[in-house]
């Protein structure tokens, strides 16, 4: 019999537990990505936590993070985790209906939404099973870096690109971020405070977060790259390079801006020895997603959100 109970915050044990369980599955799955420092992921903090267990079985053999805040567009996001060896047995639908209950959405069910990294095929069947149907597409791009790299970019008139400050240029970056991305679910809502936070984790590089501004030094966009350390499930094992986010100001778009920063970004990024690149991008954003495939970049991955 599953036991599966809810908790809003985990004691020291708990947190051990669930990434035992997180790190049991990236084993099989290669997913979720799991940080160095053996915390656990940032989405996976906050929130609601379901814990479930097998009875007579100590570990546990379930997991689901609910993200009471929801998304820019007020949608709860939940996420959930079988153990591997306890999978197939029926226990994906049993979390899912405690997820749907401790969600409240059966009266309005289009405010749930459930990742699937990766679009796992048993995910895949467990939606259709428990009434979910694809509702997002975010597509992994990828790109091996070419060996003459790529060229300079090349910028608008009276514009110029440095690196991003800490300490000081956070609240501009965030209101350019907060215009070029008021469409979307997560990206539109980043705050000072997060971005303030990810500096503290290992792999912020601030020599990798390029500003474009004006000669009156107004931020009129930013490129913000990150690098993966070696997932043995994922891109041969390598450490990877990621366009993590690019954003544009509103009345400076058009002009080729995000072209340049782009590039500027990706040749950090081959000057750091890596061999491959990876972005994401929404499925239906048409624009974005030619623009990176002349660039060289092909879908390589999709993760999927589910919903009722």
């Amino acid at each position: 019999m599953l036991n599966a109970v809810w908790s809003e915050e985990l004691s020291g044990s708990e947190a051990a537990e669930v990434l035992e369980l997180l790190t049991a599955a990236n084993e099989v799955d290669g997913r979720p990505e799991l940080p160095s420092n053996g915390a656990l992921p940032g989405e996976f903090t906050g929130g609601a936590h379901l814990l479930a267990r097998v009875d007579g079985e100590p570990d546990l053999v379930g997991y689901a993070h609910l993200d009471l805040g929801g998304d820019s567009f007020g949608r709860t996001v939940a996420e959930l985790i079988v153990r591997p060896d306890h999978r197939r047995r029926g226990l994906g639908a049993e979390l899912t209906e405690a997820v749907v209950a401790r969600a409240g959405v059966r009266e309005n069910p289009d405010t749930l939404r459930v990742w699937s990294h990766g679009d796992h095929p048993g995910a895949a069947k467990l939606a259709e099973r428990t009434g979910f149907a694809r509702a997002r597409e975010l597509l992994v791009m990828h790109v091996d870096v070419p060996s003459a790299g790529w060229p300079e970019p090349v910028l608008p008139d009276g514009v110029r690109l440095r690196a991003f400050v800490p300490g000081q240029d956070e609240e501009a970056m965030v209101a350019v971020n907060a215009r070029a991305f008021d469409w979307h679910p997560e990206q539109g809502a980043l705050t000072v405070a997060e971005v303030r936070e990810t500096e503290g984790e290992d792999w912020f590089d601030p020599a990798g977060f390029f500003l474009a501004e004006d000669v009156e030094g107004t931020v009129l966009g930013f490129h913000w790259t990150k690098v993966h350390p070696p997932n043995p499930r994922r891109f041969g094992g390598e450490p990877v390079g990621e366009v993590y986010v690019v954003g544009v100001a509103p009345g400076a778009q058009g002009g080729g801006l995000g072209k340049a920063l782009t590039t500027a970004g990706l040749r950090h990024l081959a000057a750091r020895g890596l061999g491959q690149v990876i972005l994401y991008v929404e499925g239906d954003n048409a624009a974005a997603v030619a623009v990176y495939e002349r660039l060289g970049f092909s879908r390589s991955e999709v993760d999927v959100q589910y919903g009722r």
